[in-house]
């Protein structure tokens, strides 16, 4: 990353790892405001933030189908949690359905989260995995939905919704209902956008063929522009430093 813009990211334990993707800490230290973009990953985050001229927040994150331009204030703190599908029923307890383009305001005790924990970011992580392990204490996750989400994140969305469907043992008409119901796009569209992220690594060192299992050259470019508007190569320059993302993967 910059010296202005510090990004940090912690792994949950493997308690938590079918539900939570990681956790991440994004801070702006200059004096100015920053122009920067994120990229879909098909990841829910909650985060909870303040700034010089911002008072503490909390807020639950729409999934982003498109690159999204934010405009980082000067002097902000962000400390997150990135979660997977799976904790959309059972850890956040909603639908985000209808939360597309919309971030969700939270009370600002959510989890009993006060901007003072946002001075460590190690003891935020430990504090916000207690509470998720507290959270899901006694509940019985379906194993048919438990199964979908673990194939659908070891291929990196790259298996067909027939393949899922075989493998969870959940019919594609019942899992596109739960899809909708909860998450507000269907299975294949958001394979789509894990097979593009999952893509990121590869165009960051320069590669700009198709690896994620894509049909071939044609949809590969075509994927990368619905998602993040550029091409594979101009996406790899990261004209100004933009995409935080892919600054905080190694160019080898």
């Amino acid at each position: 990353m910059t010296n202005d813009i510090q990004l940090k990211i912690i792994k949950p334990n493997a308690t938590l790892s079918n539900f939570v993707e990681s956790f991440w800490m994004l801070v702006n230290n200059s004096d100015n405001d920053k122009d920067i973009a994120t990229l879909p990953d098909g990841r829910v985050d909650v985060l909870f933030s303040y700034s010089d001229t911002e008072p503490f927040n909390a807020m639950l994150m729409d999934l982003d189908i498109h690159a999204s331009q934010i405009i980082f204030s000067a002097k902000t703190i962000i400390f997150a949690v990135s979660f997977k599908l799976l904790a959309v029923k059972y850890i956040l307890e909603t639908s985000i359905a209808y939360q597309l383009n919309n971030p969700l305001q939270l009370p600002d005790n959510f989890w009993d989260i006060s901007i003072n924990d946002l001075n460590n970011f190690e003891n935020f992580a430990n504090k916000v995995s207690e509470k998720i392990l507290n959270i899901l204490k006694g509940k019985k996750v379906d194993d048919k939905k438990r199964r979908l989400f673990e194939y659908i994140y070891l291929s990196n969305g790259s298996m067909t919704v027939k393949e899922l469907s075989a493998k969870s043992f959940w019919t594609s008409r019942q899992i596109n209902r739960y899809f909708n119901q909860y998450i507000g796009i269907s299975l294949k569209e958001y394979c789509t956008i894990l097979r593009f992220y999952a893509t990121l690594p590869q165009i960051k060192k320069g590669k700009f063929f198709p690896e994620q299992n894509f049909a071939d050259q044609a949809h590969f470019i075509k994927a990368i522009k619905k998602h993040s508007g550029l091409t594979p190569k101009e996406l790899n320059k990261n004209k100004n430093d933009r995409f935080v993302q892919l600054l905080a993967l190694p160019k080898k």
